[in-house]
C-alpha cells in the first residue's frame, strides 16, 4: 500500500505548489497533468482493494459484502 500512500503524498504536494499561484503556466499544467494521472492511479488502486475486501467477505460467509456507492454530485449538494 506504500505506492498508494506515496502517490497521495504527491498529490497533495501538487495541490499545494498549484493553490500557492506562483508556478508560471507551463509548469502549473505540466503539474496539473501529473496529478490528474496520480488521482487515477489512486482511483484504480482503491477500486481494486475494495474488490479484494468483497471477495474477502463473501468467502467469510459470516459477513454480508455491500457494494461500494459513491455520493452523487446531488448528495454532496445537499451537504
Amino acid at each position: 500500500m506504500a505506492k498508494f500512500e506515496e502517490c497521495l503524498q504527491r498529490l497533495e504536494k501538487i495541490v499545494q505548489e498549484l493553490e500557492k499561484g506562483e508556478v508560471p503556466l507551463e509548469k502549473s499544467l505540466t503539474l496539473f497533468e501529473e496529478g490528474m494521472q496520480l488521482s487515477s492511479a489512486c482511483r484504480k488502486e482503491l477500486e481494486q482493494a475494495e474488490g479484494k475486501v468483497e471477495i474477502l467477505l463473501k468467502k467469510n460467509g459470516k459477513l454480508q459484502a455491500e457494494p461500494f456507492e459513491p455520493l452523487s454530485d446531488k448528495a454532496q449538494a445537499r451537504r
